[in-house]
């Protein structure tokens, strides 16, 4: 019986970025309206100084500076205010020591003026005088030309995926469209005997499809375009013709189930028939997932994945998501929390071991519980917020030790 040979995670994930190096993804020009999460092709550099003049950031008074040293609420300043500043409206008004202005939030600051004295701190008197009674440091409350941004900065380099802010920011530049990686297509076949669709009534022995679904929703949270869904009995011809099918049209081809070692497991010959240089990696040193596979043909990826539902959503996360960034060129780190455990987890050397945990909050601080199940309950999963992983040399994890969740 032809056994497993084992790559670690971290050699599968050279080996997937070697063999993959070539394989990149069209750009477009889109709306930021529809850039939520698009990543970045080139670096966007602004187009504008912000600010684009002086502005206060605050409701208040702007003054010269050294006009309030010392003032305080028992031994105030007295200033002469020369008027107002419209909210959107430049000035020419101009201070002169003795002076003052008042200035709304966002607003120009007069010339010469180099403080705001917070409205807070003001009482105004008769004769358009000012009672100061709090002194304020050059630049106090100020936002000066092109502090924020200068015209011509780098603001997202390429391969940053933009979120809410990042859209704000674009439109405050006056950049409405920006160019970004198309998404990648995937396909997913679940295959088995035994599996069945959901809207399906099961007979004895047989299992509703979970992970077409499971991984098809993973993979647009990874914001793929899911272009096929299909269930495919253990058979080697109806396997390769359902893989030739949707890598015409994706890609990346998920095949969950089949990559194990038994005499109905096809996957690995079905990628191999289709053409070369077909199966790079059949075994990885990792718990749950060791029977997957990767394969490559028509330049393109497929994916054997574990049928257990927990192995291939784990795989998924470490792998088929490592790929994507890397087709993106998102160089975001996977986001994760640090917690304390509340017990030993044991693991055998050997292999890296992916531990499912929830995570609580206990005497104001993060503590993170395994999750006890099977790689065939999805419930795991469920109950799930994270995993904690346990490196190939370690014996496992203590209780009380910091950890790492690596969050969903």
């Amino acid at each position: 019986m032809e056994l497993l040979s084992t790559l670690t995670m971290k050699e599968a994930r050279e080996k997937l970025k070697e063999v993959f190096a070539e394989l990149a993804l069209p750009v477009e020009e889109i709306s930021i309206l529809k850039a939520l999460s698009c990543i970045v092709h080139e670096d966007i550099k602004a187009t504008i100084n912000v600010p684009e003049f002086n502005r206060s950031t605050v409701d208040g008074y702007a003054v010269i500076a050294k006009d309030t040293y010392g003032a305080s609420e028992a031994l105030p300043s007295f200033l002469k205010s020369i008027g107002e500043v419209a909210m959107g409206k430049s000035t020419e008004l101009a201070l002169q020591s003795g002076e003052c202005c008042y200035v709304p939030t966002g607003g120009m600051i007069p010339k010469n003026s180099d403080g705001v004295v917070m409205i807070e701190y003001t009482e105004v008197l008769e004769d358009n005088t000012v009672c100061i009674q709090n002194a304020v440091a050059p630049k106090e409350n100020i936002l000066q030309f092109g502090e924020d941004i200068s015209k011509g900065q780098v603001i997202f380099k390429k391969g940053h995926k933009l979120r809410p802010q990042d859209i704000g920011v674009l439109a405050g530049m006056g950049i409405t469209r920006v160019k970004v990686y198309k998404k990648p297509r995937v396909s997913i076949i679940s295959t088995g005997d035994e599996i069945v669709a959901p809207e399906e009534e099961v007979k004895l022995g047989q299992i509703k499809d979970m992970n077409t679904y499971s991984l098809a929703t993973a993979a647009l949270q990874d914001r793929c375009d899911v272009m096929g869904m299909a269930v495919v009995k253990d058979d080697l011809g109806a396997l390769k013709k359902k893989i030739e099918d949707f890598l015409e049209t994706s890609d990346i081809v998920l095949v969950s189930g089949g990559s194990s070692m038994g005499t109905k497991d096809v996957t690995k010959d079905a990628i191999n028939a289709i053409g070369d240089p077909g199966v790079f990696i059949h075994g990885l040193a990792v718990k749950p997932g060791k029977p997957t596979i990767i394969g490559k043909v028509k330049n393109k990826a497929v994916f054997g994945l574990p049928g257990q539902p927990v192995s291939a959503l784990v795989v998924y996360q470490t792998l088929v998501t490592y790929l994507i960034k890397n087709l993106y060129g998102d160089e975001s780190p996977v986001p994760y929390i640090t917690g304390e455990l509340t017990v030993n987890i044991a693991s055998a050397p050997g292999r890296e071991h992916y531990v499912m945990v929830k995570i609580s909050e206990d005497d104001k601080k993060i503590v993170v519980s395994p999750v006890h199940g099977k790689s065939g309950m999805l419930t795991m999963m469920t109950k799930s917020m994270g995993y904690v992983k346990i490196d190939t040399n370690q014996e496992g994890l203590l209780k009380g030790e910091n950890v790492k969740v690596y969050l969903f």
